[in-house]
């Protein structure tokens, strides 16, 4: 009752946000509470960073390239080529956004997504004279699939990372799996989105005085030097996937050779400002994970994730698509509830309980756990740190939603994209087993 506590009061500052204290300050807060307290006993943190390291400093590599190259001005130069593909239709700029926020939350994680996407399309829309009504439109849609497109790849959301972490996942293994579910969840996210959005879709814009796309690349050399290093980088990942190589080494390395190209002496095109990087870095979130590492585990200790491990072992006498549907819609249901950081993390320490499970139903529960993890959040303002996030990032550009309104959405859009993912997964493991 002590670790429940603990857990339910960190979820309470993260949602309060206390001045002083922020999301990461309430997660640190609740981990010392946990080891104090005696929930997890001070010889249990090896062990845990053990864990937690590899995912953490991953985001972390993710984030900076991220940022170089935002600074660099790819983005806003990937937002002007879809703003110019599109020919001043409004449906068909609506489809590309959607397609270059899943793009860049494959490549570079579902919170350079949202929040590095964000304002450069919120600008660009606003450029195009769209009112803020009408540019919302878009800006939800790809707050929405920027979660629901970042499952292809180890690297595409820390809840990912942590799942493949703990389970001990190959990079080419996880991809030649969920690379199709993205797929299947891409599509019926288009296909949702469009359904609720069309009416509201402006018909045409107009492009007379768009931009040309390379006037938006403040350096070249870091423009095109992010291609190369995302490739080579990407390509290591698969490379090294069976050598148990830790991500983060590829990461960092290819983080810290893209921001030296940025950083280079004597450059009059330079434009990669190091303060702005630790700036804009987010630590909060970094903060945050790893104080629910220690919280959720505390729960483990307490016992409690035994309740979810009994729910994987009944689900799994029911077969492959029953057992894929219910456990991803648990884990969906508790990270639009708790948060997905602590969702998924419950959902492996549960699994990971379950015993007397087939390979074929227990490859199925570990990655139902990630899909309901990455998809759920929608459901809820709460369901992910990037969400909240990004309702800050909105409000601070005069763009409140209120969480009625956010709730409407979730609940239209994620149950069906939900459904459709999973029964893709079920059908695509049946189909390699």
């Amino acid at each position: 009752m002590i670790a429940l506590a603990i857990f339910l009061g960190t979820l309470a500052l993260v949602l309060l946000r206390p001045r002083y204290l922020g999301i990461g300050g309430a997660a640190l807060l609740g981990a010392a509470a946990t080891i104090l307290t005696g929930v997890i006993p001070w010889q249990r943190l090896p062990a845990l960073w053990d864990l937690v390291w590899d995912p953490t400093l991953t985001f972390l590599g993710l984030v900076v390239i991220s940022l170089v190259l935002e600074q660099a001005g790819s983005f806003r130069w990937a937002a002007l080529h879809m703003a110019r593909h599109g020919r001043g239709s409004g449906p068909r700029l609506f489809v590309l956004l959607i397609l270059l926020g899943a793009a860049v939350a494959a490549l570079l994680a579902n919170d350079g997504a949202v929040l590095i996407l964000t304002p450069i399309v919120l600008v660009l829309l606003f450029e195009l004279g769209l009112d803020p009504a009408a540019a919302l439109v878009y800006i939800v849609a790809i707050g929405f699939v920027a979660d629901t497109s970042s499952l292809p790849l180890i690297t595409s959301n820390l809840t990912n990372i942590l799942s493949a972490r703990y389970f001990g996942l190959p990079y080419d293994r996880y991809a030649l799996i969920m690379v199709p579910v993205d797929l299947a969840a891409l599509a019926a996210s288009l296909a949702a989105l469009w359904l609720g959005f069309r009416r509201r879709i402006v018909p045409r814009y107009a492009t007379a005085d768009l931009p040309a796309p390379d006037s938006a690349i403040r350096d070249p050399l870091v423009f095109k030097a992010g291609f190369l290093v995302l490739a080579i980088a990407l390509a290591a990942y698969f490379l090294t996937a069976r050598l148990h190589i830790p991500i983060s080494l590829i990461t960092g390395i290819a983080a810290l050779a893209l921001l030296g190209v940025g950083l280079r002496p004597a450059s009059k095109e330079g434009s990669v400002s190091l303060n702005k990087v630790l700036r804009d870095t987010p630590w909060q979130i970094v903060a945050f994970s790893l104080g629910m590492y220690v919280v959720v585990f505390g729960l483990r200790n307490a016992g409690l994730v035994d309740y979810y491990s009994h729910a994987v072992r009944w689900l799994a006498g029911q077969g492959l698509l029953v057992s894929t549907l219910g456990i991803g819609s648990l884990t969906a249901l508790l990270s639009a509830l708790v948060n997905n950081l602590p969702g998924v993390l419950i959902g492996s320490l549960g699994i990971h309980q379950a015993s007397h499970l087939t390979p074929l139903i227990r490859e199925a529960a570990i990655y139902a756990n990630i899909v309901g993890s990455d998809l759920g959040p929608k459901l809820t303002p709460i369901g992910s740190l990037a969400t909240l996030l990004w309702l800050h990032l909105l409000a601070r550009r005069g763009e409140t939603i209120s969480w009625g309104r956010y709730l409407r959405w979730g609940f239209t859009f994620t149950p069906p994209v939900l459904c459709v993912t999973l029964a893709a997964l079920a059908g695509w493991l049946w189909i390699l087993h």
